[in-house]
């Protein structure tokens, strides 16, 4: 199982990351662990300046799901440079759904992945 834990960690890190390129100053992750889902709770706020990259979070993260892509590259999230989109489709492959509520400031994500 250890083995999904490390997929669930990259894309907590890589979301980390995407903030922090677009100035993040407060970022906050929660993981809610089932027996067969884990549910990332995530919120961070960014600079005004940035609202155009944030306006494509829905289509990134709610990507179809692609499990070939995922045990394939899933090692690769967080490698790339910081605000890649190609890392959040990476995550958008890796996860069953996404919530996503985006405010002018601030954005909450509620991801869902499930797990063996």
């Amino acid at each position: 199982m250890m083995h999904e834990e490390k997929k669930v960690a990259k894309i907590v890190e890589e979301l980390n990351m995407f903030f922090f390129s677009l100035e993040a100053t407060k970022i906050k992750s929660e993981i809610e662990r089932a027996e067969k889902q884990v549910i990332i709770n995530f919120e961070a706020d960014y600079s005004p300046e940035f609202s155009d990259k944030v306006q494509y979070l829905n289509q990134y993260l709610n990507e179809e799901k692609n499990e070939g892509m995922e045990d394939f590259y899933w090692e690769l999230a967080g490698s790339g440079d910081p605000g890649e989109t190609s890392q959040l489709l990476l995550i958008g492959m890796m996860i069953e759904k996404a919530e996503i509520d985006i405010k002018e400031t601030s954005v909450k994500l509620r991801l869902y992945k499930d797990i063996l």
